[in-house]
């Protein structure tokens, strides 16, 4: 056990490590976090317009539309506001002017969603699709791209000075002429002479990694590597959110036009479903854990859940993976991993089968488990239903550890002195 914690600690937790505190990745994770009200609150338009009571939908049908115009302000945009977001951030964290790397990293994005509409007479549109949840990879990348761009240079003083008298919001306007207008240029010639689609180029790298994460296997190893992260005192979802976000927000975004049009949501995976479904009071179903030993005969571990358990009913684990701990402990880093294995392939085949509702609303992540699976279905009784019957489930794969934990604990103890 010893070798296994020092070979964790010295060899798998600094790379790691390295991975989650990237620049560009936690840029794409801020970004993907600033969006989050933007899906809540076009969530709760959602919820007004599919409210799952008897005849509410004759009631609401007069004003169906009218309810529909905040979901297109948030869901059609997400593209836009997550391309300003990360080109913000990103700027901030390379010491440039961050709302100037904003700036030009969404004129860029709106750039290339610029289309010809066909007739007798052309016009020049923005490409709606392309501002929303599909173009979100586009609008990561152009994001990174703009502000490496701006900073190189800034870095060689290739940008237009202006003396220190003038106004700081006229002088850095002047700094950003040159690389705004390089980049303007180079994405026209690609987009427009050249004919370039990159939307479409782009969408089609990332399309085996959309596709497997929507299938069964895809979400189990994306299951595990978050819980593994966590067992090596790594928060395993902040560390997948940057590649992983934008597909679950696509997927939201998708189920979300699929219930407006009047038809049938297709992504199981969609946002929402691994924080309502897996991790059900916290990641690896922790609050299983902390109701197990709210009365254990061990002090510390009675106290540790006893504090944890409030924490625990908004999702927050930290406490009690560090405070028994789970991180690096062989005997209940197996449960936590495996707890969120079977809440993940039981609720996927759940949806799949049609049992429950696939995910359509965003509510918070720190909602508490059950109202949490209402909610996210949009109000499907059966998904609140699965939420009690996982907690039992997590408590069964947690309590033979729980209690080998307590036997490993009362051995080590100290033999009281006569």
């Amino acid at each position: 056990m010893t070798r296994l914690t020092d070979f964790l600690n010295h060899r798998v937790v600094p790379p790691l490590n390295a991975v989650s505190e990237n620049t560009y990745l936690s840029a794409i994770r801020t970004g993907m976090v600033a969006v989050s009200p933007l899906t809540i609150i076009g969530g709760l338009f959602m919820v007004l317009s599919y409210l799952p009571v008897p005849g509410w939908d004759k009631l609401i049908a007069p004003y169906l539309n009218l309810l529909q115009f905040p979901v297109t302000a948030t869901f059609g945009l997400l593209a836009v506001f997550v391309c300003f977001a990360i080109g913000y951030d990103l700027g901030q964290r390379l010491k440039q002017e961050p709302l100037t790397s904003a700036s030009i990293a969404t004129l860029v994005f709106l750039l290339l969603q610029l289309k010809l509409t066909e007739g007798p007479e052309p016009a020049q549109v923005l490409d709606m699709h392309g501002l929303g949840s599909a173009g979100l990879f586009t609008a990561i990348l152009i994001a990174i791209l703009c502000v490496l761009v701006q900073k190189f240079f800034t870095d060689r003083n290739l940008v237009i000075k202006l003396p220190e008298s003038v106004p700081p919001v006229v002088y850095e306007s002047f700094l950003s002429l040159i690389p705004m207008g390089f980049l303007l240029v180079a994405f026209w010639l690609i987009r427009f002479v050249l004919g370039v689609d990159i939307n479409e180029l782009i969408q089609t790298a990332f399309k085996p990694l959309v596709f497997a994460l929507n299938t069964l296997p895809g979400i189990l190893v994306y299951a595990f590597l978050v819980t593994l992260l966590w067992s090596v005192g790594i928060n395993g979802d902040n560390a997948m959110d940057a590649i992983v976000a934008p597909i679950f927000l696509q997927y939201l975004a998708a189920n979300v036009e699929a219930v407006t049009a009047g038809q049938a949501p297709p992504y199981v995976t969609a946002l929402g479903f691994f924080t309502s479904f897996v991790n059900v009071g916290g990641t690896g179903a922790t609050i299983a854990l902390a109701l197990l030993m709210v009365r254990s005969q061990d002090p510390g571990y009675r106290k540790v859940a006893r504090l944890s358990l409030p924490t625990q009913v908004f999702q927050i684990n930290e406490p009690i993976m560090f405070g028994f701990p789970i991180v690096l402990n062989p005997i209940l880093m197996v449960p936590f991993v495996l707890n969120a294995l079977i809440l993940t392939a039981g609720s996927y085949l759940l949806i799949h089968w049609h049992v429950i509702q696939k995910p359509f609303v965003n509510v918070p992540w720190t909602t508490p488990p059950i109202i949490g699976h209402y909610l996210v279905t949009g109000g499907d009784w059966k998904a609140a239903v699965w939420g009690g019957v996982s907690l039992v489930i997590a408590m069964g794969v947690y309590w033979p550890f729980a209690k080998a934990a307590e036997r490993q604990r009362f051995k080590a103890a100290p033999t009281p002195q006569p």
